[in-house]
């Protein structure tokens, strides 16, 4: 069985490397991510952040280095939600590619609810990240 799935983009005119470097941080994902603007704290090793349903762990699962910047989300209840996020070279920029899977149970609202969040982080990213 397969999802169906939407990839949403967004060109930055930084660099691979710039871009590795800063939205693989975990500690600067608030900064872009509007999901975790509460904050993201590292605690033995673990980055939790808060949300409506408690703490939840964020772990990129990489080679970050490579733009892999694929990440798990571990919601309260031991769900593990995959989300791949690639950096890939685009001349002398990026371009950035969110993979969002549309999962059973979802609505065609909420999947066009989701998208539009990623869509404003990407967003988000680009206007910190272009020169």
């Amino acid at each position: 069985m397969t999802w169906p799935v939407l990839h949403l983009t967004r060109t930055i005119e930084s660099p691979p490397r710039e871009v590795i470097a800063f939205a693989g941080d975990p500690a600067n994902l608030p900064r872009w991510a509007a999901g975790l603007s509460s904050g993201i704290r590292n605690e033995g090793g673990h980055w939790l952040a808060d949300s409506p349903l408690g703490d939840i762990e964020v772990a990129f699962v990489g080679p970050v280095e490579a733009g892999v910047l694929d990440h798990e989300v571990t919601l309260p209840d031991g769900t593990v939600v995959h989300n791949p996020l690639r950096v890939l070279r685009n001349d002398a920029g990026s371009e950035v590619v969110f993979t969002l899977f549309r999962r059973r149970g979802v609505t065609d609202a909420e999947f066009a609810d989701d998208a539009a969040a990623i869509e404003a982080d990407l967003e988000m990213l680009r206007t910190i990240l272009d020169r």
